[in-house]
Parts: C-alpha cells; structure tokens; sequence
C-alpha cells in the first residue's frame, strides 16, 4: 500500500459505480486512482474522492494502475462550489496543472501553490484576478518558464517608467531598447507591473501573496499573466475562456 496526499483536479465516472480521479500529489506528480464503487462511498470517504478535495489516499498500486483502498480528508473547499466564478477558476487551475504536471515528479511547492490559491480564493482574502495572475506566473516559474525579470534585456535599466513586455521571449524592454513597435507580440506596461511580476516570481513563498496594487495595474498584471501562459504552454484552455466569459471579458 501507498500512502499520498493531493488533491482532486478532475474526477470521470466509469460504468454504473466507478469512477477515475485525477490528483495532484506531493511527490508523485498528477496520477490516476480508479476508485471502485465510488457511487456507493458516502461520509468522509466519499467527500475525500470529490473535485478539489485534498486527501490522504490510501492506494494499492498493480502494474500503471493506482486503486484507492481508503481516503481521509483534510480540507474540502466546498464554500468554492457557492460562486459560479470561484468554482470556474478554481477549475481553470485544476486543467492547467493537469496539463504541465506529469505523473513522478517532486510537486511539493506546485502543490503548495495549488492549496494556497484555493484557501484564499475560498475565504475572499485575495480577489481572482490577483490569485489568477499569481498562479500563472509562479507556476510557470516553477516548471521552468520564468519570466526575464531582472532588468531591461538591452541596456540593463532596472526600472524604467514605461516597459514593453515581449510575451514569446518573456523579457522586457524599456521604451529607448524596444526595437520595433509593429510587433504584435508585446504589451506595454508600467513599472508597478513589473514590480509586481518581480515579486510573484522571485519572493518566498511565505510572502507571496503579501502585495498590493492598483485595479488598473492589476488589469494590466492580468494580460501579461494569462497571454504568457497560453503562449508557452502553447494551448488554450475551455475552462479559461468559460471562465473569461463569466467574469465579462470573454467574447
């Protein structure tokens, strides 16, 4: 028997009772659980095997396959299942690290994010579209596509006034270095910005969600997050746009 903690990005029925559970783990990556008679589990069990729960599986490995043998609890999230737009982007994250997650790899700090987004997503204590701008960035830097946040790619400037974000090279560049403002593939931005992007990539994780800024940077902050991620994973997302849609942006 395994022991595991993670928590449930996506769950499948299979047949009359069964059922597939996608979760994201601390040290083994996203992995498949078939839960037998899932149908039938009640109590804390079977709120153990729900979307967005995070567990503690006890599962019984045969061949590739993992089966749960027992799941406990430790927080369910169920308050996210109160907002349409809350359950949406909570989704949203969930068909991400399915994406970029693989099965046996060391997630403990994509994990930890995961967690933190949905507590403070839950209990109102950061708005979506700072924990949505968060959760792209760090993640992307934790699997390896941090942006170049340092200073200005040509001359080195740390903090110019006016920068210009190039989304395919993820660098910026200050308006004296950018080279041609033709390109479709950049977004201006202010340094309250890049200030921000600084910090989501770069501080500890105990401060990362400890900063503020204004709701016109913020909507700035949210255009590079979410045009960076889609470019570097390169896909697009059903539940982004779903969720873009609910929220009043999508088209």
């Amino acid at each position: 028997m395994l022991i595991m903690t993670g928590v449930v990005l996506k769950e499948r029925p299979v047949g009359e009772q069964d059922k597939f559970i996608d979760v994201l783990t601390e040290k083994n990556g996203v992995i498949e659980i078939c839960v037998k008679g899932a149908r039938k589990i009640t109590g804390k069990s079977g709120s153990s095997t729900q979307l967005f729960a995070y567990s503690r599986f006890c599962v019984q490995q045969r061949k590739d396959r993992f089966y749960l043998n027992s799941a406990e609890p430790i927080r369910i999230f169920y308050d996210l299942r109160n907002s349409l737009s809350k359950i949406s982007l909570a989704s949203y994250f969930a068909e991400v690290l399915k994406c970029c997650v693989e099965e046996q790899t060391q997630s403990k700090d994509i994990l930890r994010l995961f967690l933190n987004c949905l507590h403070y997503l839950e209990k109102d204590k950061r708005s979506e579209a700072m924990l949505k701008s968060i959760f792209e960035l760090r993640l992307m830097s934790e699997i390896g596509y941090m942006p170049d946040v340092v200073a200005c790619r040509e001359c080195g400037a740390f903090e110019p006034e006016e920068l210009y974000f190039c989304v395919s090279d993820g660098a910026f560049f200050c308006r004296e270095c950018f080279a041609d403002d033709s390109e479709k593939d950049y977004i201006m931005i202010k340094s309250a910005v890049l200030n921000a992007v600084r910090h989501i990539v770069l501080t500890d994780f105990d401060r990362l969600f400890n900063f503020r800024i204004s709701e016109n940077m913020l909507e700035s902050l949210s255009l590079v997050s979410e045009s960076y991620i889609i470019s570097h994973l390169e896909r697009s997302f059903s539940t982004l746009q779903f969720y873009n849609t609910i929220i009043g942006t999508g088209t």
